[in-house]
């Protein structure tokens, strides 16, 4: 691998990372549940990935098979709890608390091959787990001044963060064993397969009559979350993580939570203090330092939305 290669690979994964790290303002924006913004992610970015497709002539990578399709299925309806919880989330919280929050997603891949696997954990790896959860209970703001008044739904809002990390290490653990489909192939299904779950919510609160009155400011936000956040972020992402190492990777990935907590601070004024900057830090450090010797690797090769 050349230094040219690096360094391409590099930028494409930044750009993914600072795309994916304005997520949380489109959501904000639209204004809409969490049930409708993943019903319109999965819809326009299956569309997006669609067209991609067809512009790089993958079409064929769409084909599908019996085995490919299961997982497909699998996936995606688990793609439709972890991305309704990170949304959710992100209303009841903080585009920042709710980001930061849904990357413990490697901690649970960890123990998960721990548990699931057979994997030794280790001094070292233990160290990482135990400083990972530390750092998330002093970015939580909860030691410093306790559950903010008058906001209950602030706990429920850590809580399906929490969930939604826990599903995103689900859908990646089942991506990565199965190989009847390409990272494209099984991105798309999963799209299609929770635009088919989620197709009842539109017509049940009788939101297609009601399509019409949106501004079309609303429809810009909602179609930019399939289009950009699923379509050329998988794009970017995928694409980077090919031309780089497996640390160089692991590293990168702590671009999107660190520019949603930049966009949070500078659109909303919403922003971290001392304590909650350490607990993010210690948080990226402990799990860098678990992951370091490839015992979470990076899901390029296999079809892995992220949120």
């Amino acid at each position: 691998m050349t230094d040219t290669q690096r360094s391409s690979g590099a930028g494409l994964m930044v750009a993914g990372g600072l795309l994916m790290g304005t997520l949380g303002l489109f959501l904000e924006q639209a204004g809409q549940h969490p049930l409708t913004a993943v019903f319109f992610r999965c819809l326009f970015g299956g569309a997006a990935l669609l067209a991609y497709a067809l512009a790089t002539g993958r079409l064929k990578e769409l084909r599908p098979t019996r085995q490919g399709m299961a997982v497909a299925m699998l996936t995606g309806s688990l793609m439709v709890v972890m991305w309704a919880s990170f949304f959710a989330a992100i209303q009841w919280t903080s585009i920042a608390l709710a980001t930061v929050t849904f990357h413990l997603q490697p901690l649970w891949l960890l123990l998960a091959g721990t548990w699931l696997f057979g994997e030794r954990l280790g001094l070292a790896r233990a160290l990482g787990v135990f400083g990972a959860f530390a750092g998330l209970t002093m970015a939580t703001g909860l030691l410093r001044s306790g559950l903010p008044a008058g906001q209950q739904l602030f706990a429920w809002g850590l809580a399906l963060a929490v969930m939604g990390s826990v599903c995103y290490a689900a859908v990646s653990l089942l991506a990565r064993r199965q190989r009847a489909l390409s990272s494209l192939g099984l991105t798309f299904w999963q799209c299609a397969t929770g635009t088919l779950l989620l197709a009842w919510w539109p017509a049940w609160h009788g939101l297609p009559a009601q399509w019409g009155g949106w501004p079309a400011a609303t429809w810009g936000w909602l179609v930019g979350l399939g289009v950009l956040h699923t379509g050329l972020a998988y794009a970017l992402i995928y694409a980077g993580m090919q031309r780089l190492e497996v640390g160089r990777i692991a590293l990168l990935q702590f671009v999107y939570p660190i520019a949603a907590i930049a966009l949070d601070v500078a659109i909303y004024g919403r922003a971290l203090d001392g304590t909650q900057w350490a607990g993010v830090l210690l948080m990226g450090a402990a799990l860098w330092w678990a992951g370091r010797t490839d015992a979470v690797r990076p899901l390029a090769a296999r079809g892995v939305q992220s949120s």
